[in-house]
């Protein structure tokens, strides 16, 4: 691991964080594949047996930002807390999931626990690689809360019954092309 001026780092989260600002507005994550290198990695578990990931740049913005973002229309990630450590090049954020739809007292449906990121920089402001955490379990609660109110957009409805489905980037256990497990 390499370290970096913590300006610099500081910097980096900046742009980083107005940029999931923009795409949260227009509800296309695919411009933030610009923010990475093109070798860089993305991924995520799907709890202990899968685990998806995207290997490239091309990757991450068809998938990771395109595919597995669809559906989410309207939906935001506010950051709440970013640690960086300079003397590492790694930045950890923690954001909420929160959707656009509003239970009947008025408050917004929002998955609960922790979730964040994780990421490793390569400097010329893009990350190499970066891994999310988030509670499966509370955002299915979530999900199913939201089916049986009658609030799962039509885009949601589609995205969950396209993971039904086998997808790129899932892999199971043993199968992912970097060896993660």
């Amino acid at each position: 691991m390499t370290a970096f001026p913590r300006e610099e780092l500081d910097e980096m989260v900046r742009r980083w964080l107005e940029a999931n600002e923009r795409c949260e507005k227009t509800g296309d994550w695919r411009p933030l594949a610009a923010m990475y290198t093109v070798d860089a990695t993305y991924g995520w578990h799907h709890g202990p047996e899968e685990v998806f990931i995207s290997v490239g740049r091309e990757e991450i913005r068809d998938h990771a930002l395109g595919t597995e973002m669809s559906g989410l229309d309207g939906w935001t990630y506010p950051y709440q807390k970013v640690l960086v450590d300079d003397r590492a090049g790694e930045v950890v954020g923690f954001w909420k999931q929160m959707a656009d739809a509003r239970r009947p007292d008025g408050s917004r449906y929002e998955v609960a626990g922790i979730g964040g990121s994780w990421f490793r920089y390569a400097g010329e402001w893009q990350w190499s690689w970066q891994r999310d955490f988030f509670d499966l379990g509370n955002a299915a609660a979530l999900f199913m809360e939201m089916l049986e109110a009658g609030k799962l957009s039509d885009g949601l409805k589609a995205r969950v019954a396209r993971a039904a489905q086998p997808q790129p980037g899932h892999y199971r256990r043993g199968e992912s092309p970097i060896g993660i497990w």
